[in-house]
């Protein structure tokens, strides 16, 4: 089934609008042109709501929806885990984090990199992240997100593919990161609408009608795919392995990711203060909750609904083509909506720290409007071969949301001993960061090919404290950063106000009780 008129007449109602949306709140008071903080952190403006739904719009896209719908059709509800302990990550980051950050006026995590320990270390985790971002984040949502275009629409997979990295990239590429972040709640309000209807419908088709009915019949017919916590005979337990969902590599991986991931923290950096910043984690923690009931349910449905299919990505498309005409065109446009939000936050954090962090560094005389033309020039490039790569990379995988994790998992163990150490102890040095740098790469692929049997979160949280452990060694046995070190930490306020903690205190609270519910 293709889309109707009506449909594509929604789809193509809420491009034109959301570009057209991002064109005019992103443009410069008085026809000034854009300066390099206008165009990569929004002027330092952005307000919590603003900072919570671009939060959740650059995290939630194509490998979020179609990758963890899959892998709630092939495992279950365990997949959650990934959403809901993120929300608590996310406390820890707004309380602990993001005050130093921001006391220091931080623009990208290389810059906090080369002021906490020196230039090689900052280099080497730029050229990382650049890697990441272009040739796993950025073909990624390409990928999936032309899979489910392609399926929906009835349109070539190749040609959806070219057409999503087009809208994307001129999407933001005249405003930046303020066409971003302030069209995202638009974006996210579509996000959540629609894939609660997903949601709803396929729960009532289970259920003759009653979306409270469906919920019971495919928990009574499908207990095992409701189990948070996986039992070492589950054949899923090398992708979440038991109690260390809780309390093992997947706090690595949150940490890393929420905390030191330059495309999601350069919405925080963005905050006109602290508390403004703060406001916008706990709004965001708050839809992390949710995120499971839009995302995961439906690849959990689906496998009462099309019990057959050959991949389990194709769970969340499958769904879609069930919608009524109509429906189907404002699901649609939520699903487009995540994507394009994440390719252009993505596409944005590549230009910011290529240039700020490579060209601004090289060229230190290059005025303003250069360096706003250098961001946009490298996130024409950053597409091109984001499309030109997706195929080749990622058709191979089944699930390509935990390709994500895997592939990644390779590196985020040294992240956070690099910036948990930068941050909260000041005898960490520059050899110690570039040992926990390489290390953490070098161990992770010992421990791959030593222990193949080894759940990969497991192999992060192993290799996160042999990493730890080598950096401490070698800072204390090198000689300290002095001078090089120019992160202010002992004027940093941690405490936070009323609102935060209360907040805080209600996410901590459902937490608990939906894992005693579904342990």
């Amino acid at each position: 089934m293709g889309l109707s008129t009506l449909d594509i007449t929604i789809v193509l109602v809420y491009l034109a609008g959301i570009f057209i949306l991002a064109q005019v709140v992103s443009r410069e008071k008085g026809g000034r042109e854009k300066s390099a903080q206008d165009y990569f952190l929004a002027s330092r403006s952005l307000p919590w709501w603003a900072i919570g739904a671009s939060l959740i719009a650059a995290n939630i896209s194509a490998e979020q929806i179609i990758g963890m719908s899959g892998s709630g059709y092939a495992l279950g509800l365990a997949i959650a885990s990934y959403e809901w302990m993120a929300a608590l990550t996310l406390l820890i980051v707004g309380k602990w984090f993001l005050p130093i950050f921001l006391r220091n006026q931080i623009t990208t995590m290389p810059q906090f990199l080369e002021e906490r320990y020196g230039n090689r270390i900052r280099t080497l985790m730029a050229v990382f992240w650049l890697a990441l971002y272009v040739f796993v984040n950025l073909t990624s949502i390409l990928w999936l997100g032309s899979i489910a275009i392609a399926q929906v629409a009835g349109i070539d997979q190749t040609l959806a593919l070219v057409l999503l990295g087009i809208f994307a990239l001129a999407y933001q590429l005249y405003g930046g990161l303020k066409a971003v972040a302030l069209t995202d709640i638009v974006q996210v309000c579509l996000l959540v609408l629609g894939g609660l209807m997903v949601t709803g419908i396929t729960l009532s088709r289970i259920g003759d009608g009653s979306i409270v009915g469906g919920f019971t019949t495919l928990l009574q017919t499908h207990p095992g795919k409701f189990e948070m916590i996986l039992k070492p005979d589950n054949p899923f337990y090398k992708d979440l392995p038991g109690l260390a969902v809780l309390f093992g590599g997947l706090w690595i991986a949150n940490l890393s990711y929420w905390g030191f991931n330059q495309y999601i923290i350069q919405r925080a950096l963005a905050a006109k203060d602290i508390p403004e910043a703060q406001k916008g984690i706990v709004f965001a923690a708050f839809l992390k909750l949710l995120i499971p009931v839009i995302v995961v349910l439906p690849g959990i449905a689906a496998v009462m609904l099309a019990p057959d299919l050959k991949r389990p990505d194709e769970a969340y498309p499958t769904m879609l083509r069930m919608l009524p005409s109509g429906v189907l065109g404002l699901v649609f446009a939520a699903l487009i909506a995540a994507i394009v939000a994440s390719l252009a936050s993505k596409i944005n954090s590549v230009a910011t720290i290529f240039t700020l962090d490579f060209y601004a560094k090289r060229a230190p005389q290059a005025s303003e409007q250069k360096l706003v033309r250098v961001g946009r020039i490298t996130a024409i490039v950053a597409i091109i071969i984001a499309v030109l790569t997706a195929r080749p990379l990622l058709g191979g995988f089944d699930q390509g949301f935990q390709y994500i994790q895997e592939f990644t998992g390779f590196f985020t163990p040294g992240i956070v001993v690099i910036f948990f150490l930068g941050m909260f102890w000041k005898r960490a040095n520059e050899a110690g960061a570039l040992t926990a740098a390489i290390g953490s790469f070098v161990l992770s692929l010992v421990f791959k090919f030593a222990l193949p049997d080894m759940p990969f979160m497991n192999r992060i949280g192993l290799v996160f404290l042999v990493s730890l452990a080598l950096s401490v060694v070698v800072s204390l046995m090198t000689k300290a950063s002095g001078d090089r070190d120019r992160i202010q930490t002992r004027d940093v306020v941690y405490a936070t106000r009323p609102s935060f903690n209360i907040a805080s205190i209600a996410i901590i609270a459902v937490l608990v009780a939906l894992y005693a519910t579904f342990w």
